[in-house]
C-alpha cells in the first residue's frame, strides 16, 4: 500500500495534494488509536500511516459501492441507508446491523433536537397553543418524515 503513495505523487505538489485529500487526517487516526491503548503506550508513525491508509481504503470501498447503487437508481445523493446497504452487500454483515441501529438512533436524536430548537413563536405563544392552531397535517414528527418505523 505504501507503493501507491509514491506512484500517485508527481514531481509537482499536485499529485501529493491529491493523495493527502484521499486519506483521513493522520492526527485523527492517531487519536482514535490512542483511545484503545493504555495511557503509556506509544504508536509509531508507520503504524499510524498504515492504519490511515487502511481506514481510508475501507471508507472508499464502501462509499464506492453505495455510490454505484445510487447511480443505478439515478440518484445523486448517497445517504446513510445506502452505506448500510453497501456494508451488507460487501459482506460486512456483522457491521451493517449495528450501523443501521446507530443510524436509526442518530436520526431519532436529531429529530428530537430539531423539535426542541424550533422557536416557540415571536409573540411567545406556548407549544400547547401552537399545537391547537396547527393544521392536522403539520403534526407529523421529523422521524416520520425521515421514514423511520416506530
Amino acid at each position: 500500500m505504501v507503493d501507491n503513495v509514491g506512484a500517485g505523487a508527481s514531481s509537482d505538489d499536485g499529485g501529493v495534494k491529491l493523495e493527502q485529500d484521499r486519506l483521513l487526517p493522520i492526527a485523527n487516526v492517531g487519536r482514535i488509536m490512542k483511545q484503545i491503548l493504555p495511557a503509556n503506550a506509544k504508536i509509531s508513525k508507520e503504524a499510524k500511516e498504515t492504519m490511515q491508509e487502511c481506514a481510508s481504503e475501507f471508507i472508499s470501498f464502501v462509499t464506492g459501492e453505495a455510490s454505484e447503487k445510487c447511480r443505478k437508481e439515478r440518484r445523486k445523493t448517497v445517504n446513510g441507508d445506502d452505506v448500510c446497504w453497501a456494508m451488507g452487500a460487501l459482506g460486512f454483515d456483522d457491521y451493517a446491523g449495528p450501523l443501521r441501529r446507530y443510524l436509526q438512533r442518530y436520526r431519532e436524536i436529531e429529530g428530537d433536537r430539531a423539535n426542541q430548537e424550533k422557536p416557540a413563536n415571536a409573540n411567545n405563544t406556548s407549544i400547547a397553543d401552537q399545537e391547537k392552531e396547527a393544521p392536522p397535517s403539520s403534526s407529523s414528527s421529523y422521524r416520520n418524515n425521515q421514514g423511520i418505523r416506530m
